[in-house]
């Protein structure tokens, strides 16, 4: 206590000093902790995005095959989607057929709208709602009806500001799409951009295969109607990659694979993007983290520097302690203490600047969430604590070193 009352006593002594003395670590603990924490942010901010997309998510659709000695691409085909819904691990699929052309309102007209043929099981699988009006049913399916749920983008473009009214409703309006006349059925509700749903339309998916298609994406080998792409929900999470193999194992067949690298098919599996993506945050979160630690270095070395200074003015002190019965190392306590209680200042000022640097971050991008958390005041408090002991550590035993003698006759 002694020791912590005289280190306290000759800081508040020289308060500028010592405030200007830990700025290397203020800014070092902050820019760590703002960088830790606008990482941490991002990273759940791309999380609750792939969320967004629906749970327990596998992706299916054609890709050129890696190996040259397959060049034809079979195309998914509907047959092939009722065949992967028959497995266990799969709860719900989503069959999609897309279509591209211009949408078309009285006068208004937006280009190269993408049209989603669906079935009722697409907002299911997608977590996707319904703002006005109601999505494609399996009667619209049966019937083949020239019915569309716009897309909350596409329905801004149409409607312009009467989108935003609370009782807007453009249910019973009539739209132009590849030269058919649709009836608005619905508009889904708007979506994060990561999505990518709010500038697309939806249409009965036996409209978009059977009405609208061309002949080459009509028809497959197998009897069964083109798909662009399987949205597929497996039965739970534990389960995701038992789902991945069957359906690969499925289509390697379907498909007459002969060959590792013939796969004319690509499977995604929703986890196994999240935790690339979040590698890549963690990664870069820490880089740039060690480039801001380089500033405690700095801070360090700031330390170090001040403290032989003060050994310097406090010379004849040493020696009149030494002279009254201190041991080496209460002088090396004492000073080694004043150097951690300097590191440890500008870290806890440090935390209060990664705090702010948090705050002003959720303030100006409203889709983050940025936060200091309890792991981050520890790592903020025990690097203080080691730069504080190791760039005090010199000057201590330089001033425990002292001889009383020569201390006492410095000027």
């Amino acid at each position: 206590m002694e020791a912590f009352r005289i280190a306290f006593s000759s800081l508040v002594a020289n308060r500028l000093r010592a405030l200007l003395t830990t700025l290397g670590i203020i800014i070092g603990v902050g820019a760590v902790i703002g960088l830790i924490s606008l990482g941490r942010g991002v990273e759940d901010f791309i999380a609750s995005e792939f969320e967004g997309l629906g749970s327990n998510l596998l992706v299916v659709f054609a890709s050129p095959p890696q190996s040259p000695t397959r060049e034809r691409i079979q195309p998914i085909s509907t047959v092939e989607a009722a065949d992967i819904l028959a497995l266990d691990t799969i709860a719900a699929i989503a069959p999609i057929h897309g279509l591209q052309g211009d949408m078309i309102l009285r006068r208004e007209n937006v280009p190269s709208v993408t049209s989603f043929g669906v079935t009722p099981s697409y907002i299911e699988v997608r977590n996707y709602n319904v703002e006005f009006g109601r999505f494609i049913d399996q009667a619209s399916i049966d019937n083949k009806d020239r019915v569309v749920a716009l897309g909350w983008g596409v329905a801004e473009e149409l409607y312009g500001e009467d989108v935003m009214v609370e009782n807007f409703n453009p249910v019973g309006e009539t739209v132009r799409f590849l030269n058919t006349t649709f009836e608005v059925i619905g508009v889904m509700e708007e979506t994060s951009e990561l999505a990518g749903e709010n500038e697309n339309v939806y249409i009965p998916i036996s409209t978009s295969q059977q009405r609208l298609a061309p002949p080459f994406r009509a028809r497959t080998r197998d009897g069964g109607y083109f798909l662009d792409a399987l949205y597929i929900q497996a039965a739970s999470e534990e389960v995701m990659d038992q789902a991945a193999r069957e359906i690969e194992t499925y289509l390697v067949d379907a498909h007459n694979i002969q060959f590792s690298g013939e796969e004319d098919f690509t499977v995604v599996n929703q986890s196994d993007l999240l935790e690339s993506l979040g590698a890549i945050t963690q990664n870069l979160t820490i880089f740039l983290s060690l480039i801001a630690s380089t500033s405690l270095l700095v801070g360090g070395i700031g330390i170090m520097n001040i403290m032989l200074v003060s050994v310097t003015e406090r010379t004849k002190e040493i020696g009149i302690r030494k002279a009254v019965g201190a041991k080496r190392s209460d002088i090396l306590f004492q000073f080694l203490i004043e150097a951690v209680v300097l590191s440890l200042l500008g870290g806890f000022l440090g935390i209060g600047l990664g705090w702010l640097i948090s705050v002003i971050g959720t303030v100006t991008v409203e889709q983050l969430d940025l936060s200091v958390q309890s792991d981050s005041i520890a790592l903020a408090t025990t690097v203080s604590v080691i730069v504080g002991v190791f760039f005090g550590l010199y000057p201590a035993w330089q001033a425990s070193r002292k001889s009383p003698i020569d201390a006492l006759r410095f000027e």
